[in-house]
């Protein structure tokens, strides 16, 4: 008789994001007139720039004939795209990267979550709290979570509360664990670290043999110095460290799909009766097993963002998003919110008033002004008591939402 996988029953019933979806639904369903504006969940809204619907088209164009078109790729990604990659986004900084160090991917929340694959039952997890879900129900799916505990923890995950007592800045943990998450910028609280910073927990992990997944899928809304674009920035890290990027945010590929994990050979990792093991061999066969690559024609679209053309392009639209940033976070201050995040990320994370939750603060704001965000509560613990908004929104939609909160606010807020 087929049996399940009992580690997915422990999850709640409701992923964050779909729970937001349902109450909208159900507003709109009861309020049709209602003109909702959503600065929720972090989809974009400009759309793909001409750089890259010229290469999607001429992509398209090639598939169509017999002498160009292209079956099965690789499964790691063409090297057209890796080697650029290698040489726009790493070689500016001082990285060096061999070609078969980077995976082409469909996005780095896949990634994300499928590279708990080569992990251990026995491995104890560590995240930032608040956290970006995805990082816990994996581990939950892969049972190295533990039990669901009254205060909304896991059991067997070790919590790095990120407060505003201490500047939302994770403190190197008391329990030392094998596996640490690191998102920076940061998704939802919009901080990040500087060098200095970042290389307390690469030395960390060096010391203690520890794994840090780095996802730094919104490095290139960073605007301020002495803040890494990745963590190989710092001396030691491809010894210890797996980073995540995508082309969503940067480049509006929120429906192309399409990211890249770099995996570099340095990394190893000592095993009883087998020594030092290559993880970078590892997950290339965890992908020629259970991955076809990503479509060619969306790796041609990737490709074009680092052309000339194409990275003046995006600047423009990450300029967009962060004048969006701009306004919401003034404009709540105006209003009287503590606001963080914002100025290095499209996240702008605000503390909520006194005696609400952050899902009844949701609802407020979903009845009342007719906004959309996302509570607190839904990236962990030390999330209650906050919300997050995002600046991916259309710019005359985000004006109107913060202007509905300001006269809201002055009243009842």
């Amino acid at each position: 008789m087929v049996s399940l996988n009992e580690q997915f029953l422990k999850l709640p019933e409701s992923y964050l994001f779909s729970e937001i979806a349902g109450r909208v639904k159900a507003f709109k369903a009861a309020h049709p007139e209602a003109e909702v504006i959503r600065l929720g969940i972090g989809d974009v809204t400009k759309p793909l720039v001409p750089s890259v619907v010229k290469a999607l088209r001429q992509a398209v164009e090639e598939m169509a004939e017999s002498k160009t078109f292209r079956g099965y790729g690789p499964e790691q990604g063409y090297d057209f795209l890796r080697q650029t990659i290698i040489q726009k986004d790493f070689m500016p900084r001082g990285i060096s990267l061999e070609t078969d160090e980077v995976f082409i991917s469909d996005g780095a929340k896949s990634d994300i979550g499928n590279i708990t694959d080569m992990l251990s039952r026995e491995n104890r997890i560590a995240v930032t709290d608040p956290v970006y879900p995805v990082y816990v129900d994996s581990n939950v799916m892969g049972g190295r979570a533990g039990e669901l505990l009254e205060n909304g923890q896991w059991s067997d995950i070790v919590y790095i509360p990120c407060t505003a007592e201490n500047h939302f800045i994770p403190e190197l943990p008391l329990v030392c664990p094998d596996v640490i998450y690191l998102c920076l910028p940061n998704n939802p609280t919009g901080i990040t670290l500087s060098k200095s910073e970042l290389k307390k927990w690469v030395d960390y992990a060096l010391e203690n043999k520890i794994l840090i997944l780095f996802d730094a899928a919104y490095e290139a809304y960073i605007q301020e110095e002495d803040i890494p674009h990745s963590i190989y920035e710092i001396q030691g890290a491809k010894e210890v460290a797996i980073e995540f990027r995508s082309f969503s945010k940067t480049a509006g590929f929120t429906g192309l799909r399409c990211g890249y994990t770099v995996v570099p050979k340095a990394l190893t990792i000592k095993m009883p009766h087998r020594g030092q093991v290559s993880v970078n061999r590892l997950w290339n066969r965890r992908q020629c097993t259970k991955f076809n690559g990503t479509a060619y024609i969306v790796q041609r679209a990737a490709e074009a963002i680092y052309t000339e053309a194409g990275q003046k392009e995006i600047r423009e639209i990450i300029r967009y998003y962060m004048e969006n940033a701009r306004i919401i976070r003034e404009g709540l201050k105006e209003a009287g919110f503590e606001i963080y995040g914002g100025v290095n990320a499209p996240y702008i994370w605000l503390k909520i008033p006194e005696g609400i939750n952050s899902w009844a603060f949701f609802d407020r704001l979903l009845t009342e002004c007719q906004v959309v965000g996302t509570p607190g509560i839904g990236f962990g613990p030390s999330g209650e008591g906050y919300f997050r908004l995002t600046a991916f929104g259309d710019q005359t939609e985000t004006r109107q939402a913060i202007q509905r909160i300001q006269e809201k606010a002055a009243g009842r807020f």
